[in-house]
């Protein structure tokens, strides 16, 4: 059974060229590019190739672009730089929403004395820019908002944002992990003074990411030692990840049109269809101002993970959220910033398309799909009980 691959937000199919690419950097150019004979030094024009591919899609230049290991370790130094950048300053503005890689960190910072807003969502999953304005103080270190949500694709003006941020004279840090290579980016005219990519979500290898850092941006390093990225980010540089990510950044801007329309027409078609052929479901999250990849879809009395278990049996891989958190049973914390209901929130299902999506894996969801939800609705004590399906879930909470 062949798979159809719905779930390209927790990562991506690395792109064939890709893998071309890194495939010299693993076998004849093995050498370091920190060294000083021919060997290493064609490995440092690697390097410098392939930060000019990333500097491109961002629209940066190439002496602001450090790479990193992953989406992770860019929200980490980016943050921890930014208030090492300013020790005065103890306040840190970020949203209910975003990725464990930020909340996590702004939890631990909360131990060590600083003071965390956390911005709520509407039903929608859009902030109020008001609630930001009256936020911001004098006090504030940093800002660090997403660009677009992974579980929902709910996009965030984060334009609108920053100049809010700019007035305060605090430092704004987007997490751009989900919006790199669907939404074209432009640094040298945004408000943005760093921002975070990771390579598996742009079809590079996993274990390669960037971080954008806009010149005359104060910078202490999360990692200590050597002297590689211009003394942002020690360790021996990962040549053949960071040629890869250099490639999947030339091939994102060669594509970027043409592969965005053609995956929002597929996810209207799938979400328009599901909508019309199944009861009881509806769309989760802003379906103006979202990536157009991503439709997120609840369905009601049932089980999310009872979905997505039958749809494996169909060769068909989709999500219930993010990956980062797939280990937990508790519901996901967009959904529930969100104020969805227990009756939708426990069966959401994240489809997220990308350019080698094709309309027949489309059609095949579209055809099993309603079969599912029917087969499991049927299974479900529950179905147009709102009372005992809320009582059940309040119970199956309590135990956990």
């Amino acid at each position: 059974m062949s798979v159809i691959y719905l779930d390209n937000n927790a990562t991506t199919k690395v792109d064939p060229a890709v893998v071309e690419a890194i495939m010299p950097y693993l076998t004849e150019y093995y050498g370091n590019p920190s060294s000083m004979h021919t060997f290493g030094g064609q490995l440092a024009k690697a390097v410098r190739t392939a930060r000019e591919q990333v500097a491109a899609l961002l629209g940066a230049d190439e002496s602001e672009i450090v790479f990193t290991s992953c989406g992770t370790e860019g929200d980490n130094a980016a943050i921890r730089a930014a208030l090492l950048a300013q020790p005065e300053k103890r306040h840190i503005i970020t949203t209910q929403v975003e990725h464990p890689a930020v909340l996590n960190v702004c939890k631990q910072l909360e131990t060590q004395g600083y003071s965390v807003t956390y911005l709520s969502v509407n039903r929608q999953g859009q902030l109020d820019l008001d609630e930001l304005e009256a936020s911001l103080t004098g006090n504030t270190a940093l800002v660090t908002i997403m660009y677009a949500n992974n579980e929902t694709g709910t996009v965030f003006p984060i334009e609108q944002i920053g100049m809010r941020v700019k007035d305060k004279g605090a430092i704004f840090h987007v997490d751009a992990v989900q919006a790199v290579g669907k939404i074209p980016l432009n640094m040298k005219t945004s408000t943005i003074d760093m921002l975070t990519m990771s390579g598996h979500k742009i079809h590079a290898p996993k274990g390669i990411g960037a971080l954008y850092v806009r010149r005359g941006v104060r910078f202490r390093p999360l990692l200590l030692g050597g002297h590689q990225e211009r003394g942002r980010r020690a360790g021996t540089e990962n040549v053949p990840g960071i040629v890869g990510l250099g490639k999947a950044a030339e091939l994102e801007m060669l594509h970027l049109e043409e592969a965005t329309k053609r995956e929002k027409r597929l996810r209207d078609r799938l979400e328009q269809t599901l909508l019309a052929k199944i009861p009881e479901c509806e769309v989760n999250g802003d379906i103006t101002q979202r990536l157009p990849n991503t439709t997120n879809i609840g369905f009601k009395y049932i089980e999310g993970e009872a979905i997505l278990l039958l749809l494996n049996k169909y060769g068909i891989c989709a999500s219930s959220g993010s990956a980062c958190t797939s280990g937990s049973l508790e519901p996901s914390h967009v959904l529930r910033a969100m104020g969805l209901p227990y009756t939708t929130l426990h069966g959401s299902i994240r489809f997220s398309l990308c350019r080698y999506t094709t309309e027949a894996e489309i059609d095949r969801v579209i055809e099993v799909m309603p079969e599912i939800v029917e087969r499991l609705r049927a299974l479900s004590p529950f179905k147009n009980d709102e009372a005992g399906w809320l009582q059940a879930q309040e119970q199956t909470l309590a135990h956990r």
